[in-house]
This record gives structure tokens, C-alpha cells and sequence, in this order.
């Protein structure tokens, strides 16, 4: 999917009109407001709210228009406490189509409390390529339905970095229409291709040295997660999750950082197709789409290299990445073959230097061809 903020636009638009004219949009409302987000005029202490429009395009839904919000701050205004983060992008297409997606990583006074979570609630379709790793690119089906996504960590600090608390994963889908390709075999409907409801609850271990969630410069960060989801308790299927994710991040000299990811996920039960480990979207695997490869095991891993910023810009940098990923029906079962490779490029700009918070435009290349990425934030 591509998502194009007209913050930039803003922003050249502003160096290119008339003078007459750029000194009017100053003085305006609407050029102070462009101009707080451009220089990043908020003190490094206080809260930071911004809201701008957004346009976006993808494949299943073609033109969307929509809104994003970005909240920053730190606890109580000292900036000692770690930089929390609240975004949120709300959108609707053409097609009547509509999402709002959440995120938050909210850190309390001297780490007492940590909250990390993601939401989305969208009518919004999912392209079904089948389960396991050798499915076809070709003729995929596709599964229109509302869709509620929430998953929060409620964490509380037990040492230094050190927290642990209970987690809760709700997904719902209803509404299915689940429409076979037009040309090729038509795919067996799998488990939840009617429509699904389950809530899992576990509890996660979570090491985390990071100050600044959307541009790690050196750090570590490490999950461990058990979710158990129970038929007959608000769920329609029974079976647990265990996730695995650690991330490591090194400056390597000014401006400069080299950060990796491993991640691993194991579903045991009877998942709906929705809840099976999934392979792709902009974080991970970034050049596939989300779910591209599906099944109940998946492993993968990237690296990035971090030029933030150049050392003959203030607001421009860079990054070069790459990752593997597999998915397979077990633990045991995982073959080299099928083994997936990505990679690409990406620009930087600098969007709240006070803050040391980055725009990312990702190039992302995988041999089923290109994607790009355009997000708040770093990928990991």
C-alpha cells in the first residue's frame, strides 16, 4: 500500500509560490499551523499533536482519502521518562470502503507502567492466497468484511527495562463475502472464511531499553508472549499463540545506525485463516503483501542500515534494508526452498527534530516485483 502525506507537499509548495503570496500563508492560521509541524516550533518538552490530511492507494481499494494524527510527549514533561506515542489514521475510498487504524506506546513515569498496543477497525479486503508456503501469486481470492483487530499489552516494570503483564488479542470478522478468483481453481473456504469472533489472553515478557519507540539509535527491545484463545469464551476456536520478537539496535558512528529484527511465531490448535502466522506488510518482510504467506509457523528476520541524517543535510537520510521469512505447518517442517528474500531502499526526512522523529519512504523489491512504504516512524 502507498501512503502519501501532504505534509511534504505543504512544505515545497510553501519555497515555491510567489513571495507575495508565501507571506500571506505565513501569517495565516493555516501557515503557522504547516510551519509548527515543519520546524517542529513545540518545545522538546511538551506534548505534540498533529493532524494532517493523508492520500493513499492500494490495489484492493483503490484511492483513499483520510486523516492522520500523531500525538508525542513524555510523562509529566520531563524528558528523563521515554517518548511516548500515539498515532492514528482514519481513511475512506471510493468504493465506500473505511478504516481507522491505532497505534500507542505509552510509557509511564520512570517506566512504571508500559502500554503497547495496536487497533484497527476497518471495512477493508483481504487478499487470500491460501495456507502454506508454496501458494501461487496468481488468481488470489478475495475476502471482503468488517474487521475489528485489537491487540494491547498492559505491562507493569518489575526491574530496570524490565516489565511483564497481561496481554489480550481480540479479532473479529463478520460480514464475509469471500468472492473466488476469477480465472484458476477456486480455493476451499478455510477455517473462519465465513466469518470468525475470538478473544486470546496470555501473558508477555518484555525487555526494553529503547528512549524513542519511532527512532531507535541504540537499544534492545525482547518479547516473549503466550495467548490462549478458548471456544466458548467470547471465541468461536480454540488454540494458543506464542510469540517471539527481538530487535537490537547499534550507532555506529554519528548519524548512523544499524538495527535487526528476529521474529517467530508458532500457532497450535485450530486458528481461523486470519490468526495463522503471517508473512509480509510494511514492518516485516517489507515488499510483500501482509499475509502473502500464511501457515502455522513463521520465522524471519531483517536488518537496516540508518543514515539519520546526511551529513550535508539537516532534514534528509536514508536507509538500505533486507530480510528473510519462512512459513511452515510445524516447527519441524521448515525447508530452505522455501525461504523468502527481500530488500530495498528508503529517504528520510527529518519531520519533528526536536523529537528526532523521521518520515520513511520505503522502496521495497521482492522477486513478485515492488512496493512502496511511506509511514511515521522507523519500520522497527
Amino acid at each position: 500500500m502507498l501512503r502519501v502525506t501532504l505534509l511534504l507537499s505543504l512544505f515545497f509548495v510553501s519555497c515555491y509560490v510567489n513571495a507575495q503570496f508565501a507571506t500571506r500563508l505565513r501569517n495565516g492560521w493555516v501557515g503557522r499551523y504547516v510551519n509548527s509541524i515543519i520546524n517542529d516550533t513545540t518545545e522538546a518538552s511538551k506534548a505534540n499533536l498533529t493532524i494532517y490530511p493523508t492520500f493513499a492507494s492500494a490495489p484492493e481499494t483503490g484511492v483513499e482519502l483520510g486523516l492522520s494524527t500523531l500525538k508525542l510527549y513524555y510523562a509529566n514533561g520531563d524528558t528523563l521518562n521515554r517518548l511516548s506515542e500515539m498515532q492514528a489514521f482514519t481513511f475512506f475510498t471510493f468504493k465506500g470502503q473505511y478504516g481507522l487504524q491505532l497505534e500507542n506506546a505509552l510509557y509511564g513515569d520512570q517506566d512504571k507502567w508500559f502500554f503497547l498496543g495496536e487497533t484497527k477497525i476497518q471495512r477493508f479486503p483481504l487478499s487470500y492466497y491460501g495456507i502454506g508456503p508454496g501458494t501461487s501469486k496468481e488468481n488470489p481470492a478475495t475476502v471482503d468484511a468488517f474487521q475489528i483487530s485489537a491487540k494491547q499489552r498492559v505491562l507493569r516494570k518489575i526491574a530496570d527495562n524490565f516489565f511483564a503483564g497481561p496481554e489480550v488479542d481480540f479479532q473479529l470478522l463478520s460480514g464475509v463475502n469471500f468472492q473466488q478468483p476469477e480465472e484458476g481453481q477456486p480455493f476451499e473456504i478455510p477455517r473462519g472464511g465465513e466469518g470468525t469472533r475470538n478473544m486470546g489472553l496470555g501473558f508477555g515478557f518484555v525487555y526494553d531499553n529503547r528512549h524513542n519507540v519511532l527512532n531507535v539509535r541504540e537499544g534492545l527491545f525482547g518479547e516473549i508472549a503466550y495467548l490462549k484463545t478458548i471456544k466458548g469464551f467470547v471465541s468461536q476456536h480454540d488454540f494458543g499463540t506464542i510469540n517471539l520478537d527481538l530487535r537490537s539496535f547499534h550507532t555506529v558512528k554519528k548519524n548512523t545506525v544499524f538495527a535487526w529484527q528476529a521474529v517467530g511465531q508458532y500457532v497450535h490448535g485450530e486458528p481461523p485463516f486470519n490468526q495463522t502466522a503471517l508473512l509480509g506488510g510494511d514492518r516485516l518482510m517489507r515488499g510483500y503483501y501482509l499475509g502473502r504467506y500464511r501457515d502455522r509457523a513463521m520465522l524471519a528476520a531483517q536488518a537496516e542500515y540508518r543514515i539519520l541524517p546526511f551529513s550535508f543535510s539537516k532534514r534528509f537520510g536514508a536507509a538500505i534494508f533486507g530480510s528473510v521469512g519462512n512459513v511452515a505447518p510445524d516447527l519441524g517442517s521448515f525447508q530452505m526452498r522455501n525461504t523468502r528474500v527481500a530488500g530495498g531502499v528508503g529517504l528520510r526526512f527529518l519531520l519533528f527534530p526536536k523529537k528526532d522523529i523521521y518520515l520513511r519512504f520505503d522502496l521495497a523489491f521482492t522477486r513478485e516485483g515492488a512496493n512502496i512504504y511511506i509511514f511515521n516512524g522507523e519500520a522497527f
